[in-house]
């Protein structure tokens, strides 16, 4: 059986080894200052009475990136398994290389799949999400993801970050409609679920097929026999295999981090509106030409929804009550267009009074950005429901109008994607060995070869990499996993069931557990605070 930790002799490979874990932990502590030093900068113009909010504020943070830092336990140790299982990187620079290609898709990552997941939360937790009841429902979900996932990972088994957050969320949204009852509150967008749901069954058995497939035209087009041998002893694999499975890693890490990072930069994001608006409802980054852009968008916008308001209705007086009750309800009324489109003249009117985004004063910034929430949602589910049936054109001004007000709410600023990429370096650095283990030896009843670990994540990477230009969510440990064990079915190999049923058990359980406890401790923390 290969040993896990890589080594060379001579004293020039120890140095290489202590050189990259230094560089590593500079770069932490570095990113480290800079996330201090940037959030310090954000709240110097928020003005609290109490130390309470920061207090709040720090837990929160804490326990959100907690979350990613066990996230670097199960889903990047898989990017980073091949490459140290088949000793082609040490396993500290293993950790630095995937970690620093992490950050890269994290930094580049668009936003849609953290604020994508978001939408799965009840309507009216994220419009008070500064209130007890959204601190109730962070802390919740994100505690109870956690305890699954260091459960499943004690036990070495690559149970999946994504799978758990989103019961989590469900969990949430269920036991909120319990406590309110059916008519007082929105529940869960079951709508947003299948579709998440979708992502999360397929992707494994897309991973299980191609990676098989992949395998199969290798051997077919490739007849080199040292590809797909098992890696011997403590050598390093030929220089060529080495740098396709350096390739494949490179590539699962930066989708990784560009579509699993996001997951809990959606919820950073919504801890930081709630505790500190001020600094975060709105982005300060909208210049003043951008806001004048907006502008002028929302006037068309209103003007285009306007030819579909219905002949009669009486004027409305709470256009935002009305629009959050098609929002929860999904049920269109004769007010509702008439109240959107006032709704639109409204957020017009609070940022051409401040002249840009930055100027909105502190105690309007959360009215405004809810305002612009609501709007944006009621357009989307409109736009999905093709009611009302909007001409070519006006529709297009619509959706722009959409869009603008996205820009404005949902942006992740960068110090919060370095937070985030930091968690999960140190999460790989920290837990990979047991993942590593189960990956190589576990699935298959022969260990993992050269070939197999370069079709399995090269699949990885591509329908990752794939699902993040959609804005899905999508498993890097299921995907990975399963394409493993593609490759040992397409290659005789075989399977050790008892693992392969564990992996399924894990893969079943996970949202009927994760439900459970996020909704208990909703319940608990509701009743607590």
């Amino acid at each position: 059986m290969p040993e896990l930790s890589y080594s060379q002799t001579g004293a020039s490979s120890a140095k290489n080894r202590n050189l990259g874990l230094a560089v590593f932990l500079i770069a932490l502590v570095a990113g480290a200052i800079y996330c201090a030093f940037q959030l310090i900068g954000d709240l110097e113009s928020v003005r609290m009475g109490s130390i309470v909010p920061y207090l709040l504020l720090g837990v929160a943070l804490l326990i959100a990136l907690g979350f990613e830092f066990v996230n670097g336990f199960h889903d990047t140790a898989n990017a980073v398994a091949t490459v140290i299982y088949t000793h082609s990187l040490a396993p500290s620079v293993a950790v630095v290389w995937s970690g620093t290609w992490n950050f890269l898709g994290v930094l580049t990552s668009s936003g849609a799949v953290a604020f994508g997941i978001l939408q799965l939360l009840p309507v009216e937790l994220i419009l008070q999400v500064g209130s007890s009841a959204g601190f109730s429902m962070v802390f919740a979900l994100l505690i109870a993801a956690i305890i699954w996932n260091l459960g499943t990972w004690w036990f070495g088994l690559p149970s999946s970050s994504s799978h758990t957050l989103i019961g989590s969320i469900i969990g949430v949204g269920l036991m909120n409609q319990m406590l309110h009852g059916a008519d007082g509150t929105s529940g869960v967008d079951w709508g947003q679920a299948a579709g998440v749901g979708k992502s999360l069954l397929f992707s494994p058995l897309v991973g299980f097929l191609l990676a098989g497939l992949l395998l199969l035209v290798l051997k077919a087009l490739v007849r080199v026999p040292a590809l797909y041998a098992e890696p011997k002893g403590k050598e390093p694999p030929p220089f060529w295999i080495r740098a396709l499975l350096i390739l494949t890693c490179t590539g699962v890490s930066f989708a990784h981090g560009s579509n699993d990072g996001q997951k809990g930069m959606g919820l950073i994001m919504l801890i930081l509106i709630g505790t500190v608006p001020t600094a975060y409802a709105l982005n300060k980054a909208v210049t003043a030409g951008e806001t004048q852009t907006f502008l002028a968008v929302s006037q068309q916008a209103s003007a285009a929804l306007g030819k579909y308001s219905p002949q009669g209705v009486p004027p409305v007086v709470a256009p935002r009550s009305e629009v959050e009750n098609y929002v929860r309800t999904r049920q269109m009324t004769p007010a509702t267009v008439p109240a959107l489109q006032k709704l639109m003249e409204q957020i017009g009117q609070q940022v051409s009074a401040s002249g840009s985004m930055a100027n909105v004063p502190q105690d309007k910034v959360d009215n405004v950005r809810n305002n612009m929430y609501v709007a944006s949602e009621a357009i989307r589910l409109m736009e999905k429901a093709k009611q009302p049936a909007f001409a070519a054109d006006d529709a297009k001004a619509i959706d722009n109008f959409k869009k603008q007000m996205d820009h404005a709410t949902k942006f992740i600023p960068t110090w919060v994607k370095v937070a985030v990429a930091i968690a999960l370096g140190l999460g790989t650095m920290v837990g990979w060995k047991r993942i590593v283990v189960t990956v190589g030896e576990k699935i298959g009843k022969q260990h993992l070869t050269y070939g197999q670990g370069a079709s399995a994540e090269l699949v990885a990477m591509v329908t990752i990499g794939a699902a993040d230009m959609y804005g899905l969510p999508v498993s890097t440990t299921h995907v990975l996993s399963s394409g493993v064990a593609g490759t040992m079915a397409a290659n005789g190999s075989g399977l050790q069931w008892g693992t392969v049923r564990s992996l399924v058990l894990a893969w079943v359980l996970t949202l009927p557990v994760s439900i459970a406890l996020s909704g208990g401790l909703y319940w608990l923390f509701r009743h607590l605070f």
